[in-house]
């Protein structure tokens, strides 16, 4: 008689193949999950699960907090604020060696604030900032690479996605792994900018300095580019929610609000920008909603299966450090990363390794924020790398390999960025600490 923990890894290895034949992820979670299910416990049982995965997911109140805060990125993407901000900042670093490069950076991380996706953020700034940096002769690598590369902080940076579907989930407070990240983000900007500054200075040719700006310049620049008005909105909305006048859900609703304003107030808001921005939210939520309900099937399969359990006692039997821990959950991670997106594998391997990580004594906050971090390379690695594969679609004349080439440089400040969190777990943990209730 084949035992259940075994049903689970046929389950596991199911799916990824069923992925790998391009079915729709929620479907291959529900299939998976139903089917196996069956071999473990009564078929009526197993078609409970599935119920009661739709039941929970569509009546959390945690989970409205996702499509608010997608509807804040989709009014900010829309109504085209983003747009300027690529600008704003090149006018301050861009005479610097590989400033634009730089701006880039940080254009994408300030975008993110009110975006939460990588793709969105990819797009947008491939068709601002890509055009301007090869203006000034800088090479397509160091151009493609830091656009994708600064795109991943859109998935760390709150309102993250990934974060919230971690929380949820983990069953962690969203408000806490949102203010994680905020600290996280910056430390992984300023890795980012550290990396630029060592490739440039590797290849000077790569990238070019653009002209000086006067302080007028700077300042017209700072008004034009909103960021000031984001910034506003990004601290009612975050700031709100750290000294506990919202909730999550409510600091998205609040977020919502300030981006009406702002659009309205730049001249950018209309029916059409409300309406797609609408139907962007609806079709990402629902996609994400139904890949939930898949998760939580296949994912109560894996916690009635015992495999985490499983898992946790050979780490024991090997004699694993928590280190050690780490670092296997850390490789799996990265392997699962290069062919499943982001969102869906966090709602997949949470509930497998979340138990063994806590087994071995580390905070649920903190490992929110680290296997972020570890997803976030996906968004730049093949074959999935959806980041790489935007901007190449965006900009047509660069093969996709050339995107991927420009973004190796970036892989090991990823490396760097894991490694600072291991040895400084305050990075995640301090900002979290000080919250309120």
């Amino acid at each position: 008689m084949i035992s259940s923990t075994t049903v689970a890894v046929i389950a596991f290895a199911t799916f990824v193949v069923l992925l790998l034949l391009d079915i729709p992820v929620c479907i291959s979670m529900m299939c998976c999950g139903v089917f196996f299910s069956m071999l473990v416990m009564r078929p009526g049982a197993a078609l409970t699960l599935l119920s009661d995965s739709f039941y929970s997911t569509f009546t959390d109140y945690n989970v409205a907090v996702m499509p608010m805060f997608m509807f804040m990125g989709g009014l900010a993407a829309e109504s085209r604020l983003g747009d300027d901000l690529f600008d704003c900042f090149a006018a301050y670093v861009g005479h610097r060696r590989g400033g634009l490069a730089t701006a880039t950076m940080i254009a994408c991380a300030a975008f993110g604030a009110i975006c939460g996706v990588a793709s969105a953020t990819a797009a947008l700034m491939t068709r601002v900032a890509y055009p301007q940096m090869k203006k000034y002769n800088y090479s397509d690598t160091i151009s493609c690479g830091s656009i994708c590369a600064g795109a991943s902080l859109s998935i760390l940076i709150p309102p993250s996605m990934t974060l919230i579907t971690y929380g949820i989930v983990a069953g962690a407070s969203i408000s806490k792994l949102l203010m994680g990240g905020i600290l996280t983000g910056i430390v992984l900007l300023l890795v980012f900018v550290v990396s630029i500054k060592i490739w440039t200075r590797i290849n000077p040719k790569a990238a070019q300095t653009s002209r000086k700006f006067s302080a007028k310049e700077r300042f017209k620049a700072l008004r034009s580019g909103g960021i000031i008005e984001i910034l506003l909105v990004f601290a009612l909305s975050m700031g709100g929610m750290f000294a506990g006048w919202f909730t999550p859900t409510e600091a998205g609703v609040v977020g919502v609000a300030g981006m009406f304003i702002v659009s309205i107030l730049f001249k950018r808001f209309s029916w059409q920008v409300l309406k797609r921005a609408l139907v962007d939210t609806l079709i990402m939520s629902g996609m994400i909603f139904f890949m939930m309900v898949g998760a939580g099937t296949l994912g109560k399969l894996f916690t009635v299966s015992g495999l985490p359990d499983a898992i946790g006692k050979l780490a024991i039997s090997v004699h694993l450090s928590n280190f050690g821990i780490i670092m296997f959950v850390t490789l799996i991670y990265l392997i699962l990363g290069c062919f499943i997106d982001a969102v869906p594998l966090t709602l997949l391997m949470t509930p497998i390794f979340l138990p063994v990580i806590k087994l071995a004594g580390y905070d649920a906050v903190w490992f929110g924020c680290y296997v972020v971090v570890v997803i976030s390379l996906g968004a730049i690695t093949p074959p999935v790398g959806m980041s790489c594969f935007t901007c190449a679609a965006i900009v047509q004349d660069v093969p996709v390999t050339t995107v991927f080439k420009g973004s190796v440089p970036y892989v090991a400040s990823f490396v760097v960025m894991c490694a600072l969190l291991a040895l400084i777990p305050g990075i995640a943990t301090w900002l979290p600490s000080l919250l309120i209730g």
